[in-house]
Formats: C-alpha cells, sequence, structure tokens
C-alpha cells in the first residue's frame, strides 16, 4: 500500500499534467464548514486547484457544506443541487454512512463520480476513499492515554454522533485497545454524544464531570469540537493542568493552545490539507481516465508538547490557510 500511495503522490504531484481539452468543475463538500479542520481540507482542495491550474489544467473547485456536522438533509440538498448542476465530479466528506448512499449512488448512476474524502459511506459507488486510518487513530489515543496512566485509573470517551463513520472508528478502536491492553483502567461512560459544536460539546461534558467528578483520570475525544469543549469544561472544573490527562483527536488553535500550556496531554492528529489536496488530485485523475488506488491512507500520528514544533508537523498543526483562503 504504501508503494501504491507513493506512485499515486508521485503521480498526481509531481510530473507536469498534459493541457486538459475540457474544463473539470469539481464540488467539495466538508461536513461542515465551521471548524478548522475543514479550513484545513479546503485548503488543500485549493492548493491542489492552483498547482493543475498552473499544469494548463482547467480546473474549477466550489466549495459547499452545511454550516454544521449534524445537518444531513442540508448536505444531502448540496449533493443534489450538485447533480443538478452537472458538475464533472465530487469530492465528499459524507455526514452520514447510510444516510448519503442514495444521493452519492444517484451522481453517479448520472456519470459523475465521487471520491469520499474523510469519513466512509456504505456504498460501493465512489471510485476511491481518500482518508486517515481511524480505527487505528484511535488506538493510537488508547495506547497513549493508557501509557500515562500507568495502567489505571479511571476514564471517561466522548463520542462525536450517531452515523459518523470516522469517528465511530475512532471510537472503535480506542474501545479495543482500552480493553484489551488495559484491563486496569475502568472506562466509567463511554456512550455520550457531543453533538456538533464547542458549545454542545461543553454542556455534555460539563454533566460528565459532574456526575464523575474527582474520580475522573482521563478523558478521550475524538473529534476537535468534542476536544474543545471537554478542554473549556475541564478548565472551567479546575481539573486542567494534568489533574485529569486529556486526549484530543484533530488540531485546532484551542486544542494546541491547550497543550502548550499542558491542559491537554496529546493530539492524535491526521492531515486535512493533505486529503483535501489528494481528494481533488485523485478526482482530476479518474476524469482523465487514469486508474487510482480504492483506498488512500492520508496519514496519521501523536503530537506532544515535545514535538508540537518539528517540521514534520508544522503542516498539520499550522496549516497555512491564509495562503489558500483569501
Amino acid at each position: 500500500m504504501k508503494k501504491l500511495l507513493l506512485a499515486l503522490a508521485l503521480a498526481v504531484g509531481g510530473a507536469a499534467l498534459a493541457p486538459a481539452a475540457d474544463a473539470y468543475k469539481i464540488a467539495v463538500i466538508p461536513k461542515g464548514t465551521t471548524h478548522e479542520f475543514w479550513k484545513a481540507i479546503n485548503a488543500g482542495a485549493k492548493k491542489a486547484e492552483l498547482e493543475l491550474k498552473a499544469q494548463g489544467v482547467n480546473v474549477q473547485i466550489i466549495w459547499k457544506g452545511p454550516l454544521k456536522e449534524d445537518d444531513r438533509e442540508q448536505q444531502i440538498q448540496v449533493v443534489e443541487n450538485f447533480i443538478s448542476q452537472r458538475v464533472s465530479g465530487i469530492v465528499i466528506a459524507p455526514l452520514d454512512k447510510r444516510g448519503l448512499v442514495a444521493p452519492l449512488d444517484t451522481a453517479v448512476r448520472a456519470k459523475i463520480p465521487v471520491v469520499v474524502i474523510d469519513s466512509g459511506v456504505e456504498s460501493k459507488s465512489p471510485s476511491s476513499f481518500v482518508a486517515t486510518d481511524n480505527r487505528e487513530g484511535g488506538r493510537i489515543a488508547g495506547r497513549e492515554l493508557g501509557k500515562a496512566l500507568g495502567g489505571k485509573g479511571n476514564v471517561i470517551m466522548l463520542r462525536l454522533q450517531v452515523g459518523s463513520a470516522s469517528t465511530e472508528e475512532r471510537e472503535e478502536g480506542f474501545l479495543e485497545v482500552m480493553k484489551k491492553d488495559f484491563p486496569g483502567i475502568k472506562l466509567l461512560s463511554t456512550d455520550q454524544h457531543a453533538g456538533p459544536t464547542r458549545d454542545t460539546a461543553k454542556r455534555v461534558s460539563e454533566n460528565l464531570i459532574n456526575r464523575f467528578g474527582r474520580q475522573l483520570n482521563g478523558v478521550f475525544c475524538c473529534n476537535e469540537s468534542a476536544s474543545a469543549g471537554m478542554l473549556m469544561a475541564l478548565r472551567d472544573a479546575g481539573l486542567a493542568g494534568g489533574k485529569v490527562k486529556l486526549v484530543a483527536f484533530d488540531s485546532g488553535e484551542m486544542i494546541n493552545a491547550g497543550l502548550m500550556a499542558g491542559d491537554v496531554y496529546g493530539m492524535v492528529v491526521q492531515n486535512p490539507m493533505r486529503m483535501g489536496y489528494l481528494g481533488v488530485k485523485t478526482m482530476v485523475s479518474i476524469l482523465r481516465g487514469e486508474k487510482v488506488p480504492a483506498v488512500i491512507d492520508t496519514g496519521v500520528g501523536f503530537v506532544t508538547k515535545a514535538n508540537f514544533n518539528s517540521p514534520e508537523m508544522a503542516e498539520i498543526v499550522h496549516p497555512p490557510l491564509d495562503k489558500y483562503l483569501k
């Protein structure tokens, strides 16, 4: 798989492409448009667009998605509108692994290819899936939190929402490691959902903290907004600063600052810019009749205060949004 990914990266990112005969209008549809994660995906898509244009490829990216990450109906409507506009291709992060099946199948039947990014969908219609290995990301969170607690203590996991394939994979990976490798750690709560924003996440986090109080030793949150909401709740309760070890999934301005302040133990990170970039590049390859991998793994890692400022983490923790989102 690594050789295949390298070959794709060289094919779509290295050698210049010949000018295309047709103009490619590509719709890029995120789960939401508020969080920094989606802005980084947008920046990656724009980076791909600029590179392709410089190579003589007539391509236009149209970025449109729901405001919040729980508006399935709006995302479905966005897909249907792009089908009616006859765009060349759709690159999408589905909000719901089942709810988006019908509209995406409709797009493919209408000869509009689909590339899925970030979060999977229960359909064979998409040509390629460009994403993090989310289950492995959850496993990393479990291993790091378990080691930080010395294999003992009380932990809660805060989910995102039902139907989100990416976060459900993270949650299952985390629980797998906790149950298998850390039998001395008690899981106090694993069934609460944060909802779509940091404000909804903060309210749910406050309820959990009020319920479990000073028993709590560690927390895993499965996305940016859930992590930010939990961080605020821990601070308000006087449990930040390492008293409760918080492992977040995804970086972001608030979470990054929390890491450097000692309020966040570590972050499982993906590369959303690379995801948006390869999503668009893969779609152009498909439109040009080229064969692409069914699955493209964009990588996952763990960031602590020690490696936060390392060169290999620069694009992930400090994506150059201003350069591409003007």
